[in-house]
């Protein structure tokens, strides 16, 4: 059971707001430990230089989308195992069926509920404490 004070977490979505309701939500849970990017190019930066043990993107975003983040991280010996929540819109069964093929562990449809992202973090990762 990992405790949730210890999970490093980046959010990627282009929308502030979007990325504050996670963090803030993340908060509620325990996670602190998180940084934000705004597309999927800042997030590989970031991840280039600083591993994680989850990702939560969002799949539309302008530059790099969640589904090129996604198959970016899981090409990447450093990223590949890395826990990856793709958060969207819409519930899109191609997109989904895609992201799902390319290795994502799980996936969010906004709006969310904080028991619902809690749910889908422990269904990755395990029971938090």
């Amino acid at each position: 059971m990992p405790a949730a004070a210890t999970i490093s977490t980046i959010i990627v979505d282009d929308q502030r707001s979007v990325r504050a309701l996670v963090r803030a939500s993340l908060a509620e849970i325990g996670i602190l430990n998180v940084v934000e990017a705004e597309n999927g190019l800042q997030a590989l930066g970031i991840l280039s230089v600083h591993a994680k043990h989850l990702i939560i993107s969002d799949m539309n975003m302008p530059e790099l989308d969640g589904i090129g983040l996604l198959r970016a991280v899981r090409s990447r010996p450093m990223t590949a195992k890395t826990a990856f929540i793709m958060l969207t819109g819409r519930a899109d069964g191609t997109l989904v069926q895609e992201a799902i093929k390319l290795g994502v562990n799980n996936y969010i449809v906004k709006p969310f509920t904080i028991d619902g992202l809690r749910h889908k973090i422990e269904a990755v990762l395990g029971k938090l404490t």
